[in-house]
């Protein structure tokens, strides 16, 4: 039999795969997300196994994320929250690939605490990690965030996620910097000002208290034109001024004093920089960390 397993977490953006022996993850290869696929999800994924299986062939592989809806490689139906890691595991689909069977874990559906429908795929993945990481999840209520393109809230409660709600914060970010006015009213001179984008983001996190994002927006520019802000303090107060608007609605609907983050550590270091502001405490996890140890909860890896 082989000696390794593999986990992976395939979103639209990319895939990531870890190879797994003896409970450690030994290597990693990266390759297209569900969104930029130019061969099917079979032949991609066996594209980026094919240096791990000139050897042998993994035991299993599990995936979450993307792959796992209407855009992938199947459709999995939501598992309905309140969700726990046994009703999340229930739901998950088996299929093979070239003799090696795949398991694709489901995402989570609910209703927000607005009412309004809500769905995850691969973020469950990381909350049931983080519970499985740190005893404390396990008892109690809990707020955890998951930033990113389309970031998430959640409510833990006693190991089950319970409620979320869904924030368009990386997205909206990327456009109105990609595709706006607002970061182009300064001289490039200035750009690679680390300090002056830590000032502005501060100033944008600060402002978002006022809760008024669309009327605050156009301060991104018009600081640059008539205040003599840089291009880097205007691309800070966008991302200070969305994240903050982010955590006011979150902690509005969920309220919190203390938020535990997912994620890429430099990412979770700035919403943790935006909470201090607005006098919550955190606990970080790294993204990484949490999809293994989710993943490794379908069966054990040795």
């Amino acid at each position: 039999m082989s000696g390794y397993h593999v986990l992976g977490d395939w979103g639209t953006s990319r895939l990531r795969l870890f190879r797994i022996e003896n409970g450690a993850v030994i290597d990693r290869v990266v390759g297209p997300g569900i969104g930029k696929l130019a061969a099917s999800p079979a032949e991609t994924l066996l594209t980026a196994l094919a240096g791990w299986r000139q050897d042998s062939d993994p035991a299993t592989i599990h995936l979450c994320g993307m792959v796992g809806s209407r855009n992938g490689w199947i459709d999995i139906p939501y598992v309905d929250c309140p969700a726990d890691v046994a009703g999340w595991r229930d739901g998950a689909a088996t299929i093979d690939l070239d003799g090696i069977p795949v398991t694709i874990m489901p995402g989570l559906a609910c209703t927000t605490p607005r009412g309004a429908p809500d769905v995850m795929r691969g973020e469950e993945t990381q909350l049931f990690g983080a519970v499985a990481i740190d005893p404390a999840l396990r008892h109690g209520r809990h707020l955890v965030a998951l930033p990113g393109t389309h970031g998430k809230w959640a409510l833990v409660e006693d190991g089950r996620i319970t409620a979320f709600q869904t924030f368009l914060t990386g997205e909206l970010f990327a456009l109105l910097r990609d595709h706006s006015i607002l970061t182009r009213a300064a001289a490039p001179d200035g750009d690679s000002d680390a300090a002056g984008e830590d000032e502005g983001f501060d100033a944008g996190v600060a402002r978002a208290r006022d809760g008024d994002l669309l009327g605050s927006l156009f301060e991104t520019r018009s600081a640059q034109l008539r205040a003599g802000r840089s291009a880097a303090w205007g691309l800070g107060f966008l991302s200070g001024l969305i994240i903050g608007s982010e955590i006011v609605g979150a902690v509005s609907a969920f309220s919190g004093d203390h938020v535990g983050l997912i994620g890429d550590p430099a990412l979770t270091a700035r919403y943790a920089r935006a909470l201090a502001a607005h006098e919550h405490h955190t606990t970080s996890y790294d993204g990484d960390d949490c999809v293994l140890a989710g993943l490794a909860l379908l069966e054990t890896i040795r």
